[in-house]
């Protein structure tokens, strides 16, 4: 997959990620749109065996960067992953972690030491939504595995899938906004995705274009630098730009990155402004744009 599809706008941009997943989550979102393997159990779903030297040996043989442990939850085979990223990164490949973030302790402290990248899903920022849509989670834990991944220095973006009338409230936004700023940082990159109708969640429609648009402004006016709006098609909501100058330095066009103005430090070549990108950035042209 491109790193983008994760997804990682600030982590390697343009390169490739050796996905993989499994079965099983330990929510039980209404709106999941992985929910065919995420709320199966393992024995109703065929799988292939992939040891962790064989996914890794994928990853180098199909020249990826990262190995992505995503799809489904990863921290449910936390075990696997742990091995994996530790062979991966002993070869040279970057571990990256797609998660709804629902870990904490040593399984926490075990996880941060042993990835590069976290996307994490910040599905809300209300218990109410936790309880009654994911299956009687809550938010705290979530917040405080985001806070420590950072503070552990791992690239961290945070995605917040906007859903009509669960979500979606300026102040809610609001407040997740502030959170990012204040306790995670002002540069962290932020998604707020498109929701479509899944799974359980059928009675709602589409985000309208102008909810997704106005989660952005409010972000970018409590501070977020780094605001992108995904699952819907535009170049110009998921380009980066330069918070100093507003240049784009990053042009995306899908999962493309079709041009960039960046000096080989990561910095705007118009300003001068360093952007925090992890790695180099490749320009890239993919087979279709959003496969």
């Amino acid at each position: 997959d491109p790193i983008e599809k994760k997804p990682l706008f600030h982590f390697w941009p343009g390169s490739y990620a050796y996905s993989i997943g499994t079965v099983g989550c330990n929510f039980k979102c209404k709106h999941c749109q992985n929910w065919h393997i995420s709320q199966r159990n393992p024995e109703e779903v065929p799988m292939d065996s992939l040891p962790p030297e064989a996914a890794v040996k994928g990853a180098i043989g199909t020249g990826c960067k990262s190995i992505a442990y995503t799809y489904n939850e990863p921290i449910i085979t936390l075990e696997y992953m742990l091995d994996t990223a530790k062979l991966a990164r002993e070869r040279g490949v970057l571990n990256v972690a797609v998660t709804n973030g629902y870990i904490r302790g040593r399984s926490l402290d075990a996880m941060a030491e042993a990835i590069d990248a976290a996307n994490v899903d910040v599905k809300a920022f209300t218990d109410r939504f936790y309880k009654e849509v994911c299956g009687g989670a809550s938010l705290e834990p979530v917040l405080r595995c985001v806070e420590e991944l950072k503070r552990r220095n791992v690239h961290v973006e945070v995605t917040y899938l906007v859903i009509p009338g669960w979500n979606d409230s300026r102040e809610e936004v609001r407040e997740f906004s502030r959170w990012v700023v204040s306790d995670v940082g002002a540069d962290t990159p932020v998604h707020f995705s498109r929701f479509f109708p899944n799974y359980k969640m059928l009675d709602r429609e589409p985000t309208p274009i102008e909810t997704l648009l106005e989660a952005k402004r409010i972000a970018e006016k409590e501070g977020c630098q780094f605001v992108y709006v995904g699952n819907v098609w535009s170049t110009d909501l998921e380009s980066t730009r330069c918070p100093s100058c507003g240049t784009v330095v990053v042009r995306r066009v899908g999962y493309n990155i079709a041009d960039v103005k960046l000096d080989e430090s990561n910095s705007c070549l118009k300003c001068g402004e360093s952007i925090p990108i992890v790695g180099r950035v490749m320009k890239s042209s993919r087979w279709p744009f959003w496969s």
